[in-house]
């Protein structure tokens, strides 16, 4: 599969996966890794993923049955160093990637399977930025691997998949431009609360007022009049260190 060739091989490796359900990639990721930590949220499916890990006499995979959103990372003690390989359901996208980018104890790099739609948001480039764009490239540097049709999946979904790989990840887009990760997410956020406005007129709660917000867009050599989504990386990062 697609997202084990993304995921590789390190025989002294942990890899923390993400919704094994029935054990699809758990299983060909507990040859290739020295530890698999497996966080189902389904305790049914992870009564069965135990007893097949049983049965096989599998003993590298830690199953823990939850939320992953409580569970990490203290829970799960994966070490200084792992990857990621998770299949996301969509309304979790954002919030599992927020969570594990946002640690301290964030991943090196990730694997993931998700909608087509949301990879294309992950890996997107001005003028169509977005905010799950913009949160994952300012801490590491997302491509799509491959596209998968729904003929892959039994039962067959409704919507294209796509596998996406999230490499170098560290905070150093934030040291780099020496601003606060905190900083960042406030002035994104509220660029990106009112679609189709400007700028100006989108940051104005955020800077206290419109010609504040112009004032701050000058100064960062960003045009008033432009919308959220024509902005990179950088320029986002020079907005807020004006803040």
């Amino acid at each position: 599969a697609t997202i084990l060739k993304t995921a590789g091989r390190d025989p002294r490796g942990t890899v923390l996966e993400v919704g094994p359900g029935h054990g699809i990639l758990t299983l060909p990721l507990a040859e290739r890794f020295g530890t698999v930590v497996a966080v189902e949220k389904d305790a049914r499916l992870a009564a069965e993923l135990g007893e097949t890990l049983q049965k096989k006499g599998i003993a590298n995979v830690r199953l823990h049955t939850g939320d992953i959103l409580d569970l990490f990372p203290d829970k799960l003690n994966l070490g200084a160093r792992y990857l990621v390989v998770a299949n996301i359901p969509y309304y979790l996208t954002g919030r599992l990637l927020r969570t594990l980018l946002e640690s301290p104890q964030r991943p090196e790099r990730m694997a993931l399977l998700v909608q087509r739609e949301v990879a294309e948001r992950i890996v997107a480039k001005p003028p169509r930025m977005n905010l799950l764009g913009l949160s994952v490239q300012a801490y590491g540097n997302p491509r799509v691997v491959a596209r998968v049709p729904k003929t892959a999946f039994r039962p067959q979904p409704n919507v294209e998949s796509a596998v996406v790989a999230v490499e170098h990840i560290s905070d150093a887009f934030f040291r780099d431009q020496n601003i606060q990760p905190e900083q960042f997410f406030t002035v994104i956020r509220a660029g990106f609360s009112t679609k189709r406005k400007t700028l100006a007129n989108a940051l104005a709660s955020w800077a206290g007022s419109k010609s504040e917000a112009e004032a701050l867009l000058t100064a960062a050599d960003i045009d008033p009049r432009t919308r959220a989504e024509t902005l990179s990386l950088d320029e986002w990062a020079a907005l807020a260190r004006q803040s």
